[in-house]
């Protein structure tokens, strides 16, 4: 365990950090199986409402830095092949 007050301060920060980016990236995660499951189903309209709503989800997550701008364009662009194949 840190002594140093500020090695303190970090592990809080640490853990309160972690948290946040692990609620974050859970709910893109959830907001891409449900796109992939609305396509899954061949409801066309359903996929194409909730790939927007994934979307929103991903640009958030990089805008904070969770995701780099390469892995949230490479999911964007997966997720809306899979919508328009559907």
């Amino acid at each position: 365990m840190a002594n140093i007050k500020s090695a303190k301060k970090r592990i809080k920060v640490t853990e309160t950090k972690t948290a946040r980016n692990k609620a974050i990236k859970s709910r893109v995660k959830t907001e891409t199986k449900k796109v992939l499951a609305a396509v899954e189903s061949g409801d066309k309209t359903t996929a194409e409402k909730q790939l927007l709503v994934a979307i929103s989800y991903i640009d958030k997550a990089k805008v904070k830095g969770i995701y780099h701008k390469k892995t949230a364009a490479r999911k964007v662009s997966r997720l809306t092949k899979a919508v328009n194949n559907a």
